[in-house]
């Protein structure tokens, strides 16, 4: 089951507040400008910064690509 679109809407990061990309196929919410991981278990969106995970530059290219292939759309715009 994925998450709801009316969740996936307002989450943000914790740490800068900004979006958030939702990759469904590996259960992860991904922050691209500090390139941390927060992992969904059980579809319940885990946004400790403890517990995320700071993924290194080959790892942030891979998920960037994935991102990219699968046209997935950050969970809000940015305004300034």
């Amino acid at each position: 089951m994925a998450l709801d679109q009316r969740l996936l809407d307002i989450l943000a990061c914790p740490k800068d507040k900004g979006p958030l990309y939702y990759v469904a196929a590996e259960s992860a919410l991904y922050n691209p400008r500090l390139q941390l991981r927060y992992d969904v278990r059980d579809d319940i969106p885990v946004m400790l910064i403890d517990e995320a995970t700071h993924l290194g530059q080959a790892e942030h290219e891979r998920l960037m690509a994935v991102i990219a292939a699968a046209d997935i759309q950050p969970t809000f715009v940015a305004t300034s």
